[in-house]
């Protein structure tokens, strides 16, 4: 399948506004990169059909993205990107509205301390007090999924990792899109897919890596999801663009998990770039592939 124009078109943008810049970590931190997005998530129709509301939950600043006709009692947990060191509501309206929307559901999006100031665990703790603090909420277990893109990701992993060891109770389902899950740098597509590569870059990568690992290594599991025993974990839905350096740490997630003998289902989507859903409304594919996690979600809820 041949990516939409205005796929290729905002690619080659990216490329331009973000990979030739080569943005420095302070200027990550200050979001120039994401202020664009966020300029363009206040168009009319980005947050049409629902509303946002900015609150304090569990400790975290956070937003609650609540569509017209929701379905009750269902939500989904979303954990941003950004490489550990940036992220925010601002920069993640238009992949939260849009996904709130297709799957019909109220999506609540945490802002998690970042890296380097608060370095691993600091992330994982947050995630974990969102995570509970939906069940103080009231919602079940089963009617909740977690989500996330890129770091998000892989956070997203470590999250339903550190709820299975500790033996609390799990999502229905796990929704991952580009997610960067080998902070050690194991991927043959690094060195592939350098030069399709619109929005990363390895050196950045590896410095990302570094500063959210701190004391714990690269290696550490929850840090690098990749490297930990996978089994027992919720079914797993892996979206990637064939077009990322990334590509690697969705494949052989995939494949560790269906080992493992987690249902997972990888959905590499041909010319696409890393998280191409952050464009939200922007793409036809962002639709596609919220609406491909909608079909997941439902299969795995409709089960006995």
């Amino acid at each position: 399948m041949r990516p939409s124009l205005r796929a290729r078109f905002w690619r080659a943008v990216l490329r331009k506004a973000v990979k030739e810049r080569r943005l420095s970590l302070s200027e990550l931190r200050l979001e120039r990169g994401s202020r664009s997005l966020a300029r363009l998530a206040s168009l009319p129709g980005v947050l049409k059909g629902l509303r946002v509301e900015r609150l304090e939950f569990a400790g975290l600043g956070a937003a609650w993205f609540r569509p017209e006709g929701a379905a009750p009692g269902k939500a989904v947990l979303y954990l941003h990107g950004g490489g550990y060191v940036s992220g925010s509501i601002e920069s993640y309206l238009m992949l939260c509205s849009s996904m709130a929307r297709e799957l019909g559901r109220d999506l609540l999006l945490p802002e998690y301390r970042l890296a380097p100031e608060h370095p691993f665990p600091a992330a994982l703790e947050d995630a974990l007090a969102a995570w509970r603090g939906l069940l103080a909420s009231g919602f079940a277990p089963r009617d909740l999924v977690v989500a996330g893109d890129s770091a998000g990701g892989g956070l997203s992993l470590a999250l339903v990792l550190s709820l299975r060891d500790s033996g609390e109770p799990l999502p229905s389902a796990v929704v991952c899109v580009s997610p960067w899950t080998d902070l050690a740098a194991s991927g043959g597509s690094r060195a592939e897919k350098a030069g399709a590569e619109a929005i990363l870059s390895v050196a950045r990568l590896d410095e990302w890596a570094l500063r959210y690992a701190g004391s714990a290594g690269l290696d550490h599991p929850l840090v690098s999801p990749l490297r930990a025993e996978l089994r027992g974990l919720p079914p797993l839905l892996v979206q990637a663009g064939s077009e990322e350096i990334l590509l690697d740490d969705s494949v052989k997630l995939a494949a560790k998990a269906e080992a493992a003998g987690v249902e997972a289902r990888l959905s590499v989507w041909p010319g696409l770039f890393h998280a191409w859903p952050a464009l939200g409304g922007l793409l036809p594919e962002s639709a596609l592939a919220f609406a491909e996690a909608r079909g997941f979600i439902l299969a795995v809820e409709a089960r006995p």
